[in-house]
């Protein structure tokens, strides 16, 4: 192990511990801006690219469930076309350089859509500050991915007013439940360290049920960025209709390739029940290298913070194991100083 592998694995493992304070502060912050109550149906719409991106996904989960409101998420500069006047957008963008997020919030703006900013700095926020766009300020300096708390807990408190009564109390209880679950989750042979080792040198392919999808989202795209391996994620009962196809098709070769992971909660339909026995079978059919965890809790909100908080420990023992420093994604780092380039002209 090199010095610079470890010091990426600590360094990350000291940010991924950081979480439930993010979520405690971020929801203050947001509250702080006090965007006024809101009443009845409406679509809100959230913009954003990668680890800016992943939040806004996982606050979709509560809001769609328990508000009037619908968040829609777009990962794309091309707003919705019914997006009008008046419209709530949230534009985010850590570093504030985005170029499809900054697209968006000029095009939000010509609409007269009403703007949230969520950015640590960067041209986004240049652009807030000189429009009087209401900005919250991210925790500078970090990889975007490892906001996500701080995301989180500020989208949760702009909208807090749209929810039956205030989650204050349930940001607590929530941070605290991953507080508390902190050093087992990083320890060796702790619950995160034991999924690592099942999921091994396979590719992990994580499933759970539809609503908790941006969860197994954020699974596979912290295995994609911090161990630096491929992984997919997917949903139940959608896979039922398409991929348990293939599945029942691959040879058991192939298929010991895979780590389908299923994550499992309570508040599941029966029938989605019924639908992950199903796939389980056929995957031991196949004999893939089958993986599963149940999220504890039965409030919603904990489970989100819960599932998140523990695949980002999880992406990091992969990392460990493979002996790869977490932290840089330098190809994402040359990719956007390439568009940032301006076009030569031939």
């Amino acid at each position: 192990m090199t010095a610079a592998y470890r010091a990426g694995v600590d360094r990350m493992r000291a940010l991924a511990l950081e979480f439930p304070r993010q979520l405690e502060e971020g929801y203050r912050a947001g509250r702080e801006l006090d965007l006024g109550p809101f009443h009845g149906p409406a679509t809100i719409r959230a913009v954003g690219m990668g680890g800016s991106a992943i939040a806004a996904d996982l606050a979709r989960i509560l809001i769609d469930a328990e508000t009037p409101l619908h968040l829609a998420l777009q990962r794309s500069p091309v707003l919705a076309r019914g997006l009008g006047e008046g419209d709530l957008t949230f534009l985010i963008s850590y570093s504030g350089h985005t170029w499809e997020t900054l697209e968006a919030y000029k095009e939000a703006g010509r609409r007269r859509a009403r703007r949230v900013v969520l950015s640590s700095g960067g041209e986004l926020s240049d652009r807030a500050e000189r429009d009087h766009t209401p900005l919250i300020v991210l925790p500078p300096g970090l990889p975007p991915r490892s906001t996500a708390g701080f995301q989180l807990g500020s989208l949760l408190g702009t909208l807090d007013s749209a929810f039956a009564e205030s989650n204050e109390g349930r940001i607590h209880r929530a941070a605290e439940r991953v507080r508390a679950q902190g050093r087992a989750w990083t320890a060796r042979d702790g619950p995160a360290q034991r999924l690592a080792r099942a999921i091994g040198r396979t590719v992990p392919v994580i499933y759970t049920d539809s609503q908790f999808s941006p969860v197994a989202r954020r699974w596979a795209t912290q295995v994609e960025e911090n161990a630096k391996r491929m992984a997919f994620f997917d949903e139940v009962p959608e896979i039922l209709h398409n991929a348990l196809v293939g599945w029942d098709a691959t040879g058991r070769l192939a298929a010991h390739r895979f780590a389908p992971v299923l994550l499992h909660r309570s508040g599941v339909p029966p029938l989605t029940l019924r639908g992950f026995t199903h796939l389980a079978q056929v995957l031991g059919r196949r004999e893939a290298h089958l993986v599963e965890t149940t999220i504890p809790g039965d409030d919603l909100l904990e489970q989100i913070a819960v599932a998140t908080s523990l695949g980002d420990h999880v992406s990091l023992h992969l990392a460990e194991a493979a002996r790869v420093d977490p932290y840089p994604v330098d190809t994402i780092v040359r990719l956007k100083a390439a568009l940032a380039r301006p076009k030569r002209r031939r």
